[in-house]
């Protein structure tokens, strides 16, 4: 029997539940990419806001990417995962998946399709 861990959200205080089992199940918060450093300081988040600052790290550091690192950005050497999240590799569009800079930077290059979100296309040309 799996014992779900009971957790209060320590930014918005929603109660939800770790996935995390004596039983070694693994928490719905291992899909998301690794980019936390745990601390003392902050407990676990409630899904809602675990995707909202996970998104928020993520665009903070799309915004430190220049030509010259981007190719070689730090996102190419996480853990590869299938699984794309909501709000994080993708959002839809009237009905169509957009897909933002995360999801471009695991690639690891850019396919030269003029994607919306391409952080490989920092200083795009400008036409008339």
């Amino acid at each position: 029997m799996n014992v779900i861990k009971a957790k209060q959200c320590s930014s918005c205080g929603t109660n939800f539940g770790c996935g995390d089992t004596l039983e070694g199940t693994r928490c719905w918060c291992n899909d998301f990419p690794p980019i936390f450093v745990p601390t003392k300081a902050i407990d676990c988040l409630c899904p809602k806001c675990f995707k909202e600052s996970c998104s928020d790290k993520i665009e903070e550091y799309v915004k430190t990417l220049t030509q010259e690192t981007v190719l070689h950005n730090k996102v190419t050497s996480l853990p590869k995962s299938n699984n794309l999240i909501e709000g994080i590799d993708y959002y839809l569009e009237n009905g169509n998946y957009v897909f933002k800079a995360f999801f471009h930077l695991k690639r690891g290059s850019c396919c030269s399709n003029g994607c919306r979100h391409c952080p490989y296309n920092l200083n795009p040309k400008k036409t008339n």
